[in-house]
């Protein structure tokens, strides 16, 4: 599994990124219920997956620690298309692999073009076209 490190699920907001079940998400929605007597405040947290868009929901106690994903940015030059994927080159390693262009990217994605992409977990995905 790629890069995470660990924070205090209580110190999440939504927008923030989590992996939840091997998966890494989006926060989506954060309800936190009040403490008893003896415990302690519970957060259920539902996010959303990046690579698939499956909602997923965690249940902790608030000082538990879960683990967020190390998002790597990188721009790649797409060399070819064929359907839903670019073959794209990184322009630092000068690797060349396949992407899935995302459905608002489509018509974007043109030989030639810069595109953003991230490497999250074990992941790539293409975020912008760039100019």
């Amino acid at each position: 599994m790629g890069e995470t490190k660990p924070v205090s699920i209580g110190s999440l907001k939504k927008g923030n990124f989590i992996v939840i079940e091997g998966i890494a998400c989006k926060v989506f929605d954060i309800q936190v219920s009040r403490p008893g007597k003896h415990g302690h405040a519970k957060i259920r947290m539902t996010g959303v997956g990046l690579t698939d868009g499956k909602k997923r929901i965690i249940m902790a106690p608030g000082h538990d620690h879960v683990d967020t994903p190390l998002i790597e940015k990188k721009t790649a030059q797409v060399l070819s298309l064929s359907g839903n994927t670019a073959n794209v080159m990184d322009n630092e390693s000068y690797e060349t692999f396949d992407l899935a262009v995302p459905e608002e990217l489509q018509g974007q994605a043109k030989e030639g073009v810069q595109v953003l992409y991230w490497i999250i977990l074990d992941d790539r995905v293409m975020k912008q076209v760039q100019g």
